[in-house]
């Protein structure tokens, strides 16, 4: 009969026959997803924790904000601020006549610069001995210059040496057309000289 049966062969084929395995299985899903619950739960309480004990220096830092931006906001007053616009108007002003000032001394430079280039190409065309009405009165006032256009409308020309000494003389006879050379000596006196060249004219 069933009784007489070991109990506990019994009990092994009982188990056998309901097919515990995959409720075996079931069980150890449930318990791992336990697991990963508690440490989540773990987790978010340690946060929690740490936001707590933070809090205080939180609220500190945000006074000490506070007051930075209170005192900045007192410290830019509207006066302030429409005292340093007006401020730099006035710089912008001060800058804008010193450009309009140096852009009218440029111009005036520009002028005059281009009136000392006329001059200057003038004076190059005159040449070193200058225009005719400069060289007129400079024959004038130097008596130098007066003996040689004499000696030139009489024929004679004198020549200096480099140490601008005039040691020679060229007399042209127009009439005879005769051209003497006279190597002028210091050893012989003006008065023969004047004699010679008069002579040979």
């Amino acid at each position: 009969m069933l009784l007489d049966e070991d109990p506990a062969t019994l009990i092994h084929h009982t188990i056998g026959n309901f097919n515990t395995t995959p409720d075996k299985i079931a069980i150890g899903r449930i318990n791992e997803s336990l697991s990963t619950l508690q440490q989540a739960r773990d987790l978010r309480i340690g946060e929690a924790e740490a936001a707590l004990k933070s809090e205080p220096e939180l609220s500190r830092s945000l006074t000490h904000m506070s007051t930075q931006h209170n005192e900045t906001l007192s410290s830019h007053s509207s006066m302030d601020h429409a005292s340093q616009i007006v401020e730099l108007d006035t710089q912008k002003f001060r800058i804008a006549k010193a450009a309009s000032d140096l852009e009218i001394e440029g111009e005036r430079l520009e002028q005059e610069l281009e009136g000392l280039k006329g001059r200057l190409q003038e004076l190059d065309m005159q040449g070193v001995e200058g225009d005719e009405a400069m060289k007129a009165k400079r024959e004038i006032d130097d008596p130098t210059i007066l003996k040689l256009k004499v000696f030139r409308s009489l024929g004679i020309d004198v020549e200096a040496d480099n140490a601008g000494n005039y040691n020679k003389a060229i007399i042209r006879n127009i009439q005879k057309g005769d051209v003497h050379v006279v190597n002028i000596d210091p050893k012989f006196s003006r008065f023969f000289y004047a004699q010679y060249f008069w002579q040979t004219m």
